[in-house]
């Protein structure tokens, strides 16, 4: 599999559970193509671009990293894991399926996991934190609870898969009628198949 630059991922999943899943390339159906995410650092750096780590903290767990290099590598590896179990219940529901009770299971202790290190935190409103955890999981805490806040309180019918590549998404049109990713790219790009493809019908018409 190929990799390719965390910067270069395009932030179009609605959620950051799905933008995580959204870190591997491909197309529709078949697997990947490239992977955005190949080491601790670039787990790191994804989730410091998606403004879920500040540039200090993205640094200091970089040097963190570097210090403990093997415990690195174990929340990466659990890293891949988590993102192949989440794939699979998010996908599911794009095909109208219950997703397993195992990755459901396997979610759920995570998630707790996650607000072991969490701290309530804002003003009127208050939210759960982790600008105080400095572990190397920091990085998935957040997506592990983004995941199960999109599972209890989000519309699991707009969650969908894009006819163009593999990346998911949450449907926010009006009439839940999306199907690409972004128009800009997968949505132009279908386009432009069809208007090839109708002037070859029309040339052969016309032969």
């Amino acid at each position: 599999m190929e990799t390719i630059d965390v910067a270069s991922l395009r932030m179009v999943g609605g959620s950051l559970a799905l933008d995580f899943l959204n870190t591997r390339v491909g197309p529709p159906t078949g697997g990947w193509d490239a992977d955005a995410l190949n080491d601790y650092d670039s787990l790191v750096v994804w989730a410091r671009d998606r403004g879920e780590l500040t540039t200090a903290e993205a640094a200091a767990l970089q040097v963190l990293s570097s210090q403990d290099a093997a415990s690195a590598h174990e929340v990466f590896v659990a890293a891949l894991d988590a993102r192949e179990y989440l794939d699979a219940v998010f996908r599911s529901l794009t095909r109208g399926q219950r997703p397993r009770r195992s990755d459901l299971d396997r979610l759920g202790a995570d998630a707790a996991q996650a607000l072991g290190h969490a701290a309530l935190d804002g003003g009127a409103n208050l939210a759960w934190s982790w600008r105080g955890d400095s572990s190397l999981r920091r990085p998935l805490h957040p997506i592990f609870h983004a995941a199960v806040e999109l599972l209890s309180f989000g519309r699991l019918e707009r969650v969908k898969a894009c006819a163009g590549c593999n990346f998911l998404f949450i449907d926010g049109s009006k009439n839940g009628s999306r199907r690409w990713c972004s128009m800009s790219d997968c949505g132009t790009s279908a386009k432009m198949q069809r208007y090839v493809a109708a002037r070859r019908s029309r040339a052969g018409t016309r032969g």
